[in-house]
């Protein structure tokens, strides 16, 4: 299957097997390659009627539901990894949200859009605006982003949440690159967290 390049890394680094919760979990694909591939028990948790919909048709376990607030309904450590991917800037609160994530889970992955990319900086300091990239293609007044992360203000969440970072992982476009000055260099980011 055809993944995002966030979903990829999570999916390679998913053990065999596992339990897991896909938070936000979209159309399914990363859920349905985990069952697939690797064998894992995957659950699902949208907002999107409609995406619920095409998951349920697919044959995947998902239900509707708001992680802003239902993530409470889930037992701690119910799942080998809780997942969250490109969601975070989107929740309510993120702090409360990497809490829950981290109680259902015995690990976490989070990815994200990079709000510090040098794209989105050459934007606002050039053009005045709210950049449109390709890793953020719509418009400030159509977003569902709430809140403006970047890789250093995750890793300063993380820290003080007492997460412990496993790995991270940064993407240009479609291509992996290294850690190295990734807050400007990064569109976006996947973490994998554990308490």
């Amino acid at each position: 299957m055809n993944l995002r390049p966030d979903l990829a890394a999570i999916a390679a680094h998913v053990a065999p097997g596992s339990r897991v919760l896909d938070i936000g979990c979209g159309d399914g694909a990363l859920m349905a390659e985990l069952e697939s591939a690797s064998g894992c028990d995957a659950r699902g948790m949208e907002l999107d009627g409609a995406l619920v919909e095409r998951c349920v048709a697919r044959g995947l376990s998902v239900v509707q539901g708001d992680a802003n607030l239902d993530l409470a309904n889930y037992p701690d450590k119910a799942f080998d990894y809780a997942i969250l991917s490109q969601t975070l800037q989107t929740a309510t609160r993120p702090d409360l949200m990497l809490d829950g994530l981290l109680r259902v889970g015995r690990r976490a992955f989070v990815s994200f859009p990079n709000f510090a990319h040098w794209r989105t900086r050459a934007a606002l300091m050039f053009g005045g605006r709210m950049p449109v990239t390709r890793a953020l293609p719509v418009s400030w007044y159509e977003t569902q982003n709430i809140h403006h992360v970047t890789v250093e203000d995750f890793r300063d969440l993380a820290a003080k949440k007492g997460a412990k970072v496993e790995r991270a992982w940064f993407f240009s476009g479609e291509k992996q690159i290294g850690a190295p000055a990734a807050n400007w260099r990064a569109e976006f980011a996947v973490f994998e967290l554990s308490r």
